[in-house]
């Protein structure tokens, strides 16, 4: 996939039915009784990105102030959302060791991952930093994960809702009605080709994990250092 012009297009269709008005609300962010449950494998961006992306939501912020946005210990990179979020999943379903032993068989001579956060996007419902990585090492992860769980015989959903292929992280979500959707796509476009910065990972988390990835809920099941 080019990044580029899946990024484009996306921001391209997005920032339309943003200003049109014709946007989507996510209803379940408020929902204090949402159950849904997932396992993933993620990144997180290092300290400096996370600072220049706060320093991007707080012009957001001023603008649409009951809207949702991501705190730093909630942004992340999804490297492969392994069991997909739901209210049928629970921990206790299954053994993470188990999980854990195939993510490390599966990081076995993997080289340096490098992510370059550049520009924004958007969905009907959300604000995205753009992520590009320097190389193909992510996709051959990705890859190698896709075939070590299938060969596995756990239980996984991976591409069940869609196969994985970008590298973004989401940063705002729409809770509530937007007070001017015209000025919010406009500050955004300020941002559009806007550099956050380059990152090494250092390590990959297994995180057992709401939709939003909210840390109150989060647990990490596993941390993978990379060389």
């Amino acid at each position: 996939m080019n990044l580029t012009e899946h990024y484009n297009q996306l921001y391209k269709t997005s920032s339309e039915i943003i200003s049109g008005g014709k946007y989507s609300i996510d209803s379940e962010l408020k929902n204090e009784s949402d159950s849904r449950f997932g396992i993933t494998l993620l990144i997180r961006p290092n300290d400096e990105i996370k600072a220049n992306i706060q320093s991007f939501l707080n012009d957001l912020k001023k603008a649409e102030p009951e809207q949702y946005f991501y705190p730093d210990s909630d942004i992340h990179i999804t490297v492969m959302s392994i069991i997909s979020c739901s209210s049928a999943f629970t921990l206790d379903q299954i053994s993470p060791n188990e999980y854990i032993e195939v993510i490390c068989r599966s990081l076995v001579d993997v080289e340096k991952i490098k992510i370059h956060f550049k520009g924004i996007t958007a969905s009907p419902s959300a604000i995205m930093i753009q992520g590009f990585p320097s190389d193909e090492t992510l996709n051959n992860l990705r890859n190698r994960l896709r075939e070590n769980f299938k060969n596995s015989g756990l239980q996984q959903s991976i591409d069940s809702r869609y196969s994985i292929s970008t590298a973004h992280s989401t940063i705002m979500r729409f809770q509530e009605k937007l007070h001017d959707p015209k000025k919010l796509t406009e500050i955004a476009a300020k941002f559009r080709d806007y550099n956050f910065g380059e990152f090494e990972v250092k390590n990959l988390e297994l995180v057992y994990n709401d939709w939003y990835q909210r840390k109150n809920t989060t647990r990490i099941l596993g941390d993978f250092c990379l060389r």
